[in-house]
């Protein structure tokens, strides 16, 4: 049986917990047993850590600790998945860039704040997108500094609508990776919980998560 561990915190407008529940109840379906936790401290042991298959960190504009931080890095570099959403996964720790190094990318800008915007899937052979077809989403529309090793599996382009020096710019929306033995998988929707009623954001969500997940 598979193990997952959440741990979710920081600036609530994420709606972090209600994030967890979402994500939490579809493992636990597909046979996965959860773990949720609401502090960092545990991220301070490694060796609990690398117990588990999966860790969701689900937290935002917060401040790590070094050995919290180090018990995470070293589970995720030792073969444990990493998989999320947002700012919860990718705007967590601005100051910790070992971490950002690790996720493959850190937000910056949501240009309109909440907008209507297009996804484009941009391989449909991988198990995170296979099936998928384009979508539109009535969100934040995530502009990152991104990493260029990352596997990109769909984008978005700025209009330039709101910012005009960012017109057709093509940014990554779901990427996988690697940290060293660990999987990473990662999507810049889910602003709030009710994102997730667009079927292709939940989805990708839960197999993001499916596929990181060690030895899946």
């Amino acid at each position: 049986m598979p193990q997952a561990l959440f741990v979710w915190g920081g600036w609530p407008g994420h709606e972090p917990e209600q994030g967890v529940a979402i994500f939490s109840a579809l493992l636990r379906e597909d046979g996965y047993e959860v773990e949720i936790s609401e502090t960092l401290d545990t991220f301070r042991d490694a060796e609990r850590l690398n117990s588990f298959d999966l860790i969701v960190p689900v937290w935002t504009m917060g401040t790590i600790e070094r050995e919290q931080e180090q018990g995470l890095l070293t589970a995720i570099r030792s073969g444990v998945g990493l998989a999320g959403w947002h700012g919860c996964m990718a705007d967590s720790f601005r100051n910790n860039t070992e971490y950002q190094y690790m996720v493959g990318g850190q937000w910056v800008a949501h240009p309109g704040n909440i907008i209507d915007y297009s996804v484009q899937i941009s391989d449909h052979e991988h198990p995170i997108t296979a099936g998928l077809s384009n979508f539109s989403m009535h969100s934040e529309q995530y502009y990152m500094h991104v990493d260029p090793g990352n596997q990109v599996l769909a984008t978005t382009t700025f209009s330039g609508e709101h910012d005009d020096w960012i017109a057709g710019v093509v940014m990554p929306v779901v990427w996988t990776r690697h940290y060293s033995k660990g999987r990473v998988a990662y999507t810049s929707l889910g602003h709030v919980a009710s994102d997730f009623n667009v079927t292709e954001a939940r989805t990708i969500v839960h197999r993001c998560m499916r596929w990181a997940t060690r030895n899946a």
